[in-house]
């Protein structure tokens, strides 16, 4: 029940100056705190900018009558508030939220010092124009986002294309394009191009082997090429390479590739950490678009050009911007917090507030959090109807046990608390305060309301010795899709009773990749490993005997026997705790799962934030809603 933090840190500046002009699929995080909301949700961008709250704001969350509904969700009549909710997001994500936060509040104070106004009809533009280069209308596009990573078009409009703009606006004077530079592009995508084939390779010795085949022997360079080169994409096409045009910045490989007449082999040269040698296939002649279509084509490269040239000014005017600011992160810090009370930061002399802080952290990651807080407000109220409860010590007990059953030991045998620690912190990217929240607290709740209902029984031990410790089916296989083929299939291999041909068989019919490259090879079959018709047939065959056809799952599958696997492990004594103890945990888990689903099936869930966002809901919901809401304020 580790959580995984799947989100990598972005700063909005990385999101606005790499990806949001790019591809689709990238976003920032929260809403650009200086801009009101629109009744249409959407941010009044081209409009006056609200200022941010002061250091003397005193307001919660909950609130703020923009913030969206004081209880975000009740689980059997048990509210979770918002305020609960930011907590949670903020202890994830507060750290990359407000970071996002202070690169916004950054760059529009440096729009306004600078006089640089971006409009809403801006950012439509811009949104319909990234979405033309997709061939998709900006509906379409906008959905496509919605739906695959989750961000709203208003967060899409005001956390990506919104600072990339004025970024575009505060870096102009960087990102003009000559004439000379336009001519370049143009001659670069439409003028001569040369296709070539490459090898490649990083040891300098067999470069120069191949070399030398190569000269002697030119028709033979696309076979060196897929044999030899360490290249794998070019190799798989027999080392032939994209079309290579002029002026595309790499001057050696263009001056190379352009001199070489068909057939012609270049000179051994150094590409990064690899020897390199091209052959010319063809020249291509230039193109010459109708000139219609010129006025488009010139607009299309400048654009481009321009997102190029922004990509670059963009980098340096921020850091223009945050080297000569004073920023002071205010949040997590108790000795500013102090002096700061309810401010997350101060930019310039300009607070983000923690309200503003909180919001942005609901708006983007409140979603996903409540998922998690509802399954444990499910675990808390029945935990209270059991009349039980985790104490630190359950806690302390469970992660000495996650340590001893994932192998961190110390010398002596006794648990490996502090390396285990760093590993969870290390791999799953969270803090010690998530992952106890997150995996240990869920655990040992579980544990105590299913405690009793997992029991490791002798017969569980035996089989667990068998298929762990005991011998294994070695055996060749062929897995078909159909009944009929694989009926065919088993004539023939019954017809010539040879490992070989059973071998040619499966690397022909077989619909299984592994056992098709493979020759039919797959690895032994334990027993007890879930899969018990193909276990009793692979255990009851002798060396070189022929299988019926089995059917597994929709597939067909014929086996021939190898023989069985010698253990190594003979004395059931000797492993006979480390069984019990991997037996029991997966039986638990089992237990705990299979509770936790009838908790949620049993259990009377609202999502506010779903309903909210999904536009669903009655006017029962909505009174509900409000009257949670006026008691969560009254309290």
């Amino acid at each position: 029940m580790r959580m995984k933090n799947q989100t990598q840190r972005r700063s909005v500046v990385r999101t606005a100056i790499q990806l949001a002009f790019v591809a689709p699929v990238a976003f920032s995080i929260g809403l650009p705190f200086a801009f009101a909301q629109d009744g249409s949700g959407r941010g009044n961008l081209g409009k006056k900018a609200v200022p941010a709250a002061t250091a003397s704001s005193t307001k919660t969350l909950a609130d703020d009558p923009n913030a969206g509904p004081a209880v975000v969700a009740t689980v059997n009549g048990t509210p979770i508030s918002i305020n609960e909710l930011a907590a949670q997001c903020r202890m994830r994500f507060g750290e990359m939220v407000l970071e996002d936060l202070v690169n916004k509040t950054l760059i529009f104070q440096a729009c306004q010092t600078q006089k640089v106004a971006v409009t809403q009809k801006e950012v439509d533009d811009e949104i319909a124009r990234t979405a033309s280069k997709f061939n998709l209308s900006t509906a379409m596009y906008l959905k496509l986002i919605e739906d695959e990573r989750n961000i709203t078009p208003e967060q899409y409009a005001s956390d990506i294309i919104w600072p990339m703009l004025a970024l575009r606006g505060l870096a102009k004077e960087q990102i003009k394009v000559s004439p000379q530079e336009l001519d370049l592009a143009f001659q670069s995508e439409f003028g001569p191009k040369v296709m070539v084939r490459m090898i490649a390779c990083k040891d300098p010795e067999k470069a120069a082997q191949l070399h030398k085949e190569a000269t002697a022997k030119p028709d033979s360079f696309k076979i060196l090429a897929r044999d030899h080169s360490e290249d794998a994409t070019s190799a798989s096409a027999e080392g032939v390479l994209p079309p290579i045009r002029k002026h595309t910045g790499d001057d050696e490989l263009e001056a190379i590739a352009f001199s070489l007449q068909p057939n012609q082999i270049s000179k051994i040269f150094a590409a990064g950490d690899m020897q390199v040698m091209l052959q010319c296939v063809k020249h291509i002649p230039p193109q010459n678009p109708p000139a219609a279509q010129m006025q488009e084509i010139q607009a299309r490269l400048k654009s481009d050009l321009e997102d190029v040239k922004l990509r670059e000014a963009a980098e340096t005017v921020y850091g223009s911007l945050r080297q000569s600011s004073q920023i002071s992160m205010v949040y997590a810090k108790p000795e500013l917090q102090a002096q700061y009370p309810n401010v997350a930061a101060i930019v310039n002399g300009q607070s983000i507030s923690m309200q503003q802080f909180d919001q942005a952290c609901v708006k983007r990651h409140g979603s996903q959090i409540l998922e998690g807080e509802i399954n444990r407000k499910l675990i808390e109220v029945a935990l209270a109807k059991a009349q039980l409860q985790v104490t630190q010590q359950d806690i302390d007990t469970e992660i000495a046990r996650a340590a001893d059953y994932y192998g961190f030991l110390n010398s002596d045998g006794s648990p490996n608390i502090a390396d285990w620690v760093k590993h969870v912190q290390a791999e799953d990217g969270v803090t010690m305060e998530v992952y106890i929240h997150d995996a240990i607290w869920p655990t040992v709740a579980l544990k105590k309301l299913v405690d009793g209902k997992a029991q490791v029984t002798e017969e569980d031990l035996r089989k667990g010795f068998e298929s762990n410790y005991g011998p294994r089916a070695q055996v060749l296989a062929i897995v078909l899709s159909n009944q009929r083929t694989a009926q065919s299939v088993w004539e023939m291999a019954r017809g010539k009773n040879s490992e070989e041909y059973f071998g040619e068989l499966a690397n022909q019919y077989s619909v299984e990749p592994s056992s098709r490259s493979n020759f039919g090879k797959v690895p032994p079959l334990r027993q007890h490993g879930g899969q018990p018709n193909l276990e009793k047939a692979a255990f009851s065959l002798k060396p070189g005997d022929l299988s019926g056809i089995i059917e597994v799952g929709g597939q067909y599958i014929i086996l021939k026997s190898q023989g069985l696997t010698t253990p190594v492990v003979t004395e059931f004594n000797a492993v006979k705790g480390e069984l019990y103890k991997d037996i029991l945990e997966k039986k638990q888990r089992v237990a705990m799962d299979k509770h936790l689903s009838k908790l949620m099936d049993e259990a009377q869930i609202t999502n506010f934030l779903s309903l909210k966002k999904s536009k669903v809901g009655n006017a029962e919901t909505q009174a509900a809603l409000d009257t949670l809401n006026q008691e969560t304020k009254t309290r």
